[in-house]
């Protein structure tokens, strides 16, 4: 179950990663200059249909979590699902703040590197190479999107103030208060990674 569970969130994670990266940097979608609409305004076709298809996603996933609760997450994936959900369904349904969710949807790119860590785990690679290279990957990859992104996303949204302002009270809100929790749990899993990490080079030293 937990295999099927996995493939299907690294399918979803890659879906989001070329989708978010699309709308941001390769569509004019949120270009400055390419609409005189407030930047947080804007949305599109394919936006709202990829943020119908993650709310989808998280929906189905958490149901699973529940269903054999906690073999496939704790109380931090119900948390990190619920509050990825609400704030999804309230940018669809405004259509407001979509380039907030979509900087915050690129993080799950890092999630096939987690995936892949469970595979060899599961099929007994702790030792390889590969379980060794993924960790890195894992590592660069949680820095660049997990921590340097949220930074960039509370710069964006600081210097956009007087425009997130003007988004309907329970997004302002929801927009002030659910990527910090986010940001915070990222924090608190990179920790983790890097002991990992730190624990596993130590380990293959050893055995050389």
């Amino acid at each position: 179950m937990e295999r099927n569970n996995r493939g299907f969130s690294t399918f979803h994670a890659l879906i989001a990663a070329w989708a978010s990266l699309y709308l941001l940097l390769f569509s004019d979608l949120f270009d400055e200059d390419s609409s005189n609409d407030l930047i947080v305004n804007r949305s599109s076709i394919i936006s709202n249909m990829f943020l119908g298809f993650s709310i989808g996603y998280f929906l189905s996933d958490l149901a699973m979590v529940f269903w054999h609760f906690p073999a496939l997450g704790g109380l931090e994936y119900v948390l990190h699902h619920g509050l990825s959900m609400f704030s999804i369904s309230l940018s669809l349904m405004s259509s407001q703040g979509q380039i907030y969710i979509l900087m915050v949807l690129f993080s799950e790119s890092t999630t096939p590197f987690v995936n892949i860590r469970w595979y060899l785990d599961v099929a007994g690679r702790k030792s390889s190479t590969i379980y060794i290279y993924n960790g890195i990957a894992l590592f660069f990859g949680w820095l660049i999107a997990r921590i340097f992104l949220f930074i960039y996303f509370f710069a964006h949204m600081f210097n956009h103030f007087d425009e997130v302002k003007k988004i309907f009270p329970l997004g302002f809100y929801s927009l002030l208060t659910v990527p910090p929790v986010l940001g915070l749990m990222n924090v608190v899993w990179f920790w983790k990674i890097v002991k990992g990490l730190i624990k596993t080079i130590s380990k293959a030293r050893h055995r050389e």
